[in-house]
């Protein structure tokens, strides 16, 4: 259940979604940085990250 919630805020708000799944890391400015600049991309990396299971 809370993989498909982490999936819906992937579309909605990458970094929302980045921040749940890997914290304050990397992953979340790069996501951040995605999103905020190109917005699909900022997408396609939190689905990379909620889908691949990438912990912090």
């Amino acid at each position: 259940m809370m993989k498909i919630v982490k999936i819906i805020l992937a579309i909605i708000l990458p970094p929302v979604a980045a921040f749940m799944q890997v914290g304050l890391t990397t992953n979340f400015w790069i996501n951040l940085v995605l999103t905020l600049i190109f917005f699909v991309p900022g997408i396609i990396h939190a689905l990379w990250l909620v889908l691949t299971d990438k912990k912090a």
